[in-house]
């Protein structure tokens, strides 16, 4: 079942660092998106957090189509999924998961990415096929040493952490073999988006896109 979503996150997954940005006004979404794929990282995550969010990815997968890869993550419900997938999202991520999330990515067109914060949550996601895990709220659930500890038991998984991850600690996440890359929010801060500071962002996308 979870075979697409799988195949779909490995030639996704193609760098250390996964912005995870919150835009409150759609007009902000291009200059922002092209900011981060100039300091190379164009593959985007936008939290269905704001009102503006799904007019955000619709602007960026139209505008910068070939350039940027945008996707939605808080996806809450199958609803969620659906209207992001009508504004183009090219990717899908929840923060937890629930059985209509599973029942509705059976159809989803695009690779969806469930939520865990425990060994039980992951050992019953793999269960299902999903090999490609959301690790949230990552700093909150033990961090890179919880990881490290289900290395071994969970040996088939991998781990997207996001949640309290910065430039200081991110490399002590990104050296573990279970984790394909992190997500950040430090890369587009809120004051940065609404000051229209694109110039501090592109450099912080530069600086985290040489992380290893």
């Amino acid at each position: 079942m979870a075979d697409k979503h799988n195949q779909g996150f490995a030639a996704l997954l193609r760098q250390p660092v996964v912005p995870v940005v919150t835009i409150e006004e759609a007009v902000k979404a291009v200059p922002l998106a092209r900011a981060l794929s100039d300091g190379g990282l164009p593959l985007i995550e936008v939290t269905l957090r704001t009102d503006g969010a799904l007019a955000a990815i619709r602007a960026i997968a139209s505008e910068l189509a070939g350039r940027a890869v945008v996707g939605a993550g808080t996806v809450r419900s199958p609803a969620d999924g659906e209207r992001a997938l009508r504004a183009g999202a090219a990717f899908l991520v929840s923060p937890g998961v629930t059985p209509s999330l599973i029942q509705a990515s059976r159809d989803w067109p695009v690779p969806f990415m469930p939520g865990v914060a425990t060994a039980s949550e992951a050992m019953a996601l793999a269960d299902l096929g999903f090999i490609f895990q959301k690790f949230f709220p990552a700093e909150q659930s033990g961090g890179a040493a919880a990881l490290k500890a289900l290395a071994a038991p969970l040996h088939d998984i991998r781990f997207c952490p996001t949640g309290g991850i910065r430039p200081e600690n991110a490399s002590d996440y990104l050296g573990l073999a279970n984790v394909v890359c992190v997500g950040g929010s430090w890369l587009a801060s809120a004051q940065d988006i609404g000051a229209s500071d694109f110039d501090a962002i592109r450099a912080r996308a530069e600086a985290a896109s040489a992380l290893v």
